[in-house]
């Protein structure tokens, strides 16, 4: 009997001991992916801020400036894109609406985000845009990868259209999680004026005739969560100028925007407990399971082998018999 319980418990350590390895190597990589159907948005604020009246064209300090960045996953459109990726693929269809202290609109972009369910990488696919401009991005934007790594990541600006690096600055401790922390600095670059501009009239095509150029620079900085590559709170210190032309009166340039915008409270405090949750998720895929079942097969092995010594252990020696004595022939 102790044999055959041995037996068991061999195989059942056996089995757990290998779906510890599976599970983190093999089943991990393939279950932890953004849902194609996500949609999340989040509302930024940047106080005491310098905004152009375009009436005036000239620019003055506004209590508030707000900005409200909403992403939604278009589910049809990623499955007819996986159809020739062959692979899982999400479809964000973004917009970064920001609006003055009045709730007028500033300015109104909206871009797709194609990239790999998984990892994060893009997916270069036919309707990749900015502000209705093709684009053909490098490195990750909004999200950065699951098991996020102490190194710098490409990351794309969908201001300048391009990625550079974003760099990895250190450890720290943010709303009781242990974060990562990266910045990005973009110099002072020539883009696009927006399509939609806030007073009605005034085209990026009126604007460019009279030889007036926009110009950009941020420091992008991000608090990630490492577990599940969420960042759990941003902030930009952003600045947009106007420069040259007929357009300025023969100024050299004019601030266009230029403030210090970061999340919302309430909306930090909603992406500290949504990104809690979601590493508990994760970390069961991780750590948690695979060590678990790593454990438990050591004890079955262990309890195994003790039952098998135990079996294969001698038994007492017999008692010795009382001897009958031989009959004595006479």
């Amino acid at each position: 009997m102790r044999r055959k319980a041995s037996l068991v418990l061999l195989a059942c350590a056996v089995f757990f001991a290998t779906l510890s390895p599976m599970l983190r190597w093999y089943a991990f990589p393939r279950l932890a992916k953004i849902p194609a159907n996500q949609y999340q948005d989040v509302v930024l604020v940047a106080k005491n801020a310098t905004l152009l009246d375009y009436g005036t064209m000239k620019a003055k300090k506004v209590p508030q400036v707000t900005i409200v960045q909403t992403l939604r996953g278009d589910v049809a459109a990623a499955k007819k894109i996986e159809q020739t990726a062959g692979r899982d693929v999400v479809v964000w269809d973004g917009l970064s609406y920001v609006q003055g202290p009045d709730g007028k609109m500033v300015s109104e972009i909206p871009e797709r985000y194609i990239f790999d369910a998984h990892s994060q990488e893009p997916v270069h696919a036919t309707g990749e845009m900015v502000d209705g401009d093709p684009v053909k991005r490098d490195g990750i934007e909004f999200k950065f990868p699951f098991l996020t790594e102490k190194r710098d990541y490409e990351y794309f600006d969908a201001q300048t259209r391009t990625s550079a690096p974003i760099h990895y600055k250190g450890t720290r401790t943010f709303r009781g999680l242990a974060v990562y922390y990266f910045e990005q600095t973009v110099p002072w670059t020539k883009v696009s004026l927006p399509k939609k501009m806030p007073v009605q009239g005034i085209t990026p095509e009126s604007v460019a005739r009279t030889g007036t150029t926009r110009w950009y620079t941020t420091v992008r900085r991000f608090w990630v969560e490492p577990v599940t590559g969420a960042p759990v709170y941003g902030e930009e210190i952003h600045k947009e100028e106007l420069r040259g032309g007929t357009l300025l009166g023969g100024r050299a340039k004019v601030t266009a925007f230029a403030g210090d915008v970061k999340m919302r409270e309430d909306f930090t405090e909603h992406t500290v407990a949504l990104v809690k949750h979601n590493r508990t998720i994760v970390l069961m895929l991780t750590s948690y399971l695979p060590w678990g079942f790593l454990s438990l097969g050591i004890a079955l092995l262990a309890l195994s082998l003790c039952l098998e010594a135990r079996d294969r252990r001698p038994g007492d020696p017999a008692p010795l018999g009382t001897a009958v004595p031989e009959p004595v022939s006479v």
